[in-house]
């Protein structure tokens, strides 16, 4: 064995050392009492409603987040726009401009525009009386929820709710009464046909573009000159001259009733 090799070697087992000796300091205070640490406590309220401790609390909020951007795409606005913002840049035949990092980010800044009433009802009905300790954790999501209720009942289109009814198998009174899971699948459905019809419309003036260029371009014999090279300033003028981003977006903003 080489002396470099007996050196690594050694600092290995020091480092090994150190961090056994690390791990018994932090098992001490648990070591010490002989309950250890409670894995979950239950209090029962005078009214005998029961409720966790706030240990298991704090770990039940931590695994939700980790569930957070899928919540953000499928109760809110984020699907519908990031697929129109996506079909537009594919009509434009931008491929790369702008780029997915900027999309991304309009989009989640537009999202948090249009779902601000929603967010602050929320806050008001469940967040801030459980922070106040006016409400147990189960009773604060449901009223949290409420909000994200109407505003996904009021975005999803019958057909698809009845469908999504039909499959869970189950009966609904009407369609407030309709559970969670069933709403978001049929809410999601209803986004992304309503985001490819707003991208169709945006699709057909970039396409008649493009057929007029290629039309040209065959009558003129030069057929071996891309149609993209020439049709894509041509594009991109009309696009600015018509303030295409502000009737894209103010437009995405009214089609939820803003």
């Amino acid at each position: 064995m080489s002396v470099l090799q007996r050196v690594s070697v050694h600092h290995r087992r020091k480092i090994a050392k150190a961090l056994l000796a690390a791990l018994c300091l932090m098992a001490l205070p648990v070591l010490a009492d002989p309950a250890g640490i409670p894995a979950l406590t239950l209090v029962t309220n005078e009214d005998g409603s029961q409720q966790y401790t706030v240990t298991l609390q704090v770990l039940g909020l931590m695994t939700a987040l980790t569930l957070l951007p899928a919540f953000l795409m499928m109760m809110t606005c984020f699907t519908r726009i990031m697929v129109v913002f996506a079909i537009l840049r594919q009509a434009m035949g931008l491929q790369g401009t702008p780029s997915n990092q900027i999309i991304m980010g309009l989009t989640l800044f537009l999202t948090i525009f249009i779902m601000t009433p929603v967010f602050e009802e929320a806050n008001r009905l469940g967040v801030q009386p459980y922070l106040n300790e006016e409400i147990p954790t189960l009773e604060a999501v449901e009223r949290a929820s409420q909000p994200f209720r109407q505003f996904m009942l009021a975005q999803t289109r019958e057909d698809d709710l009845a469908l999504f009814v039909r499959l869970s198998g189950r009966e609904f009174d009407s369609p407030e009464t309709v559970s969670f899971w069933v709403l978001m699948p049929a809410f999601v459905t209803s986004e992304l046909k309503t985001a490819f019809q707003m991208g169709f419309m945006l699709f057909v003036p970039f396409l008649i573009i493009d057929m007029v260029v290629a039309s040209v371009l065959m009558a003129m014999g030069m057929m071996m000159l891309s149609p993209m090279i020439i049709s894509l300033p041509f594009k991109i003028m009309l696009f600015v001259l018509v303030d295409g981003w502000l009737l894209v977006i103010g437009t995405l903003a009214a089609s939820f009733g803003m």
